[in-house]
């Protein structure tokens, strides 16, 4: 359950982390669409994160573990977390760019906002208002480059959509593993990070592993598209990354950072993944960092104090 204390800078370094990992898996799931189909992408980041977790928590896979009487519960963490967010937002960067598709997830956090005062009662006070707009204005920065006519000519196309469900998808992962039911964790799974993601990962590897294989069997019918593979290291070095970093170390830092102060002040950092994708852009480009990436700095930074604020 989360403590909801203030935001202290280990909270707020915690936090910091996914939106880095989540804006260089941006970056490389857009350098991978010709290497390996998104469906496919995101089955085998889950396949090798689980391979690397094992060692830390084969347990929970064992009959006798805690995990299976709550099997409904973290089924749908694993739906939700590992069988679609991901796999969306792969999919997405088919059609889209990385800095388009980081721009949409930063609704995450007014998701959060409604989603908590629909489903849990939640009061969205002044503070967080405030706070969103100042966020969603710092992200506006960055992506028209501190110029509003850039800004309005930005076009939105079906992979910005698909990546508006993903955001919706996200904040209702964060809600859920915010508010669980009475009794749905036991004690065993939710003290351990490693323990808690293989719960997940469990189900999430079967989920991820099932859009897999429509893509191969039956996206192809339905769309004249096909699947396909083409191994190397560029693959190879790819699914070490986003196995890695935006798999395990961002979901345990999420995770630990939501327990802490909760999935609405948490959702204001995921604004600062267009920031950190806009970096990675530039400095893979050679271009050196601009004054609207400063701006955008502020009004983002700003927006997540003013709502953490007491």
């Amino acid at each position: 359950m989360p403590t909801h204390t203030r935001l202290s800078p280990a909270t707020a370094a915690l936090l910091l982390l996914p939106p880095m990992m989540w804006a260089g898996n941006a970056v490389v799931g857009r350098l991978l669409q010709g290497v390996v189909s998104p469906l496919t992408l995101n089955f085998f980041r889950w396949a090798l994160a689980l391979l690397i977790l094992l060692p830390l928590a084969a347990h929970v896979l064992k009959p006798s573990s805690p995990l299976w009487p709550h099997s409904r519960r973290f089924a749908l963490l694993g739906l939700l977390g590992m069988g679609s967010y991901n796999a969306l937002q792969y999919w997405a960067l088919k059609t889209s760019t990385p800095v388009n598709v980081t721009l949409v997830a930063a609704s995450t956090p007014v998701w959060m906002l409604m989603m908590g005062h629909w489903w849990y009662g939640v009061r969205i006070t002044r503070r967080a208002a405030v706070g969103a707009v100042l966020s969603l204005l710092g992200v506006a920065v960055v992506l028209g480059r501190g110029d509003w006519g850039v800004l309005m000519g930005l076009q939105l196309v079906p992979g910005d959509a698909l990546m508006l469900l993903a955001a919706w998808v996200w904040a209702w992962y964060s809600w859920l593993l915010a508010k669980p039911a009475p009794g749905s964790e036991p004690s065993e799974l939710r003290a351990s990070w490693s323990a808690f993601l293989m719960a997940q990962l469990a189900f999430g590897i079967v989920w991820s592993g099932a859009l897999s294989g429509v893509e191969w069997l039956v996206l192809p019918t339905l769309t004249g598209s096909s699947a396909h593979v083409q191994w190397g290291w560029p693959l190879v070095l790819g699914l070490i990354f986003v196995a890695v970093g935006p798999s395990l170390l961002a979901y345990r830092a999420w995770s630990a950072g939501v327990a802490r102060v909760g999935p609405s002040v948490a959702g204001f950092f995921a604004n600062l993944t267009p920031l950190f994708a806009a970096l990675l852009s530039t400095w893979l480009l050679g271009e050196p960092p601009q004054a609207y990436h400063a701006a955008g700095f502020v009004l983002i930074v700003g927006g997540i104090w003013v709502s953490a604020r007491r």
